[in-house]
């Protein structure tokens, strides 16, 4: 396993934080201000010297820029244009030899909480959500329009996307549910995203695993993971407890997945792909409640490394 972290384009503490746990690679997101230009090479290389003088080399583009991935999700008057300007970053990734973009399809409504301060362990603080706390928020999209926006993503962008060498990593709905309000959702369930996976024909497209999505889908990780094995290029390590229309996070030692269990599941399927810690609780001191606080990430992190050391050990025989 790649571990990464995911990191902010403007540095912060989590930067710190994140090289003093040894972390060497790093889930990018880009600046997202209008100075910034997605299609401009040199914008792109100042930012990833940030990096790279830092000591964290990029792997991961997550998100996929959302002022242009907004309007490709909901087939608007920008779509065409905004596809057109994804496209345009690929070969720029290609040249940074960053090869892994992570994607969702949610239109109008992004992951989603209802609830960002129930307590946890020792009073830590998480997010949840629950259907009957939701309020809907005027949009509506159908499933097969849906449908109809991601095939014309795929159709036009996949083949750039094997012409530089990219990777494009669908991530599921979070929640999983089928509608919020009037806003359909399609990537829901196993089968949807195999549909959707298996509709590019290629080695590049396949699934960042947010194994907590998964599980709140009803999902067996023991039969999906060894399943997608070869279309896992990004996996999301996230616990919580509940279903699909009622959960909370979790620290990740204390959800409904047994993680060391399911880090074993990756090694013996043979995924070998970066790997980041996601949605962590607000701990003693901490103000902001929106999951990627930074000592929450810290533990998680911590708690991540020694697992994979623990199972490195065990793989090489070194016990006893």
């Amino acid at each position: 396993m790649i571990l990464t972290d995911y990191l902010r384009s403007a540095r912060d503490i989590t930067w710190d934080y994140a090289k003093q746990c040894g972390v060497e690679y790093g889930v990018i997101r880009l600046p997202e201000d209008p100075e910034f230009d997605i299609c401009d090479k040199f914008h792109w290389q100042s930012v990833h010297r940030r990096y790279m003088d830092f000591g964290i080399k990029p792997v991961v583009i997550e998100p996929m820029p959302n002022a242009l991935h907004d309007h490709i999700k909901a087939g608007d008057a920008k779509r065409d244009e905004s596809i057109e300007k994804v496209i345009k970053m690929l070969p720029i990734m290609d040249s940074l030899d960053i090869r892994i973009i992570c994607f969702n399809f949610m239109a109008h409504v992004g992951w989603h909480r209802t609830a960002k301060a129930i307590p946890e362990r020792g009073g830590a603080l998480v997010t949840g959500f629950r259907m009957e706390d939701y309020k809907e928020d005027g949009n509506e999209i159908t499933q097969e329009q849906l449908w109809e926006n991601y095939t014309c993503f795929i159709q036009a962008v996949l083949p750039y996307a094997e012409r530089y060498g990219i990777r494009l990593a669908l991530h599921p709905d979070d929640p999983p549910v089928p509608k919020l309000g009037k806003v359909s959702r399609i990537m829901i369930s196993h089968e949807n995203i195999k549909k959707a996976v298996s509709m590019g024909k290629s080695a590049n497209l396949g699934i960042t695993m947010c194994q907590a999505c998964y599980q709140m889908m009803g999902e067996d990780l023991h039969r999906v993971i060894p399943e997608m094995k070869d279309s896992i290029f990004f996996i999301h390590f996230r616990n919580a407890t509940g279903n699909r229309f009622d959960f909370r996070e979790t620290f990740h030692d204390n959800g409904d997945i047994r993680m060391g269990e399911i880090l074993a599941l990756y090694q013996k399927c043979g995924i070998d792909v970066p790997i980041r810690a996601d949605h962590v609780p607000t701990m003693a001191g901490e103000k902001e409640t929106s999951g990627y606080t930074a000592l929450g990430r810290l533990y998680a992190t911590g708690y991540l490394k020694g697992l994979l050391e623990g199972l490195e050990t065990v793989r090489l025989g070194s016990i006893g």
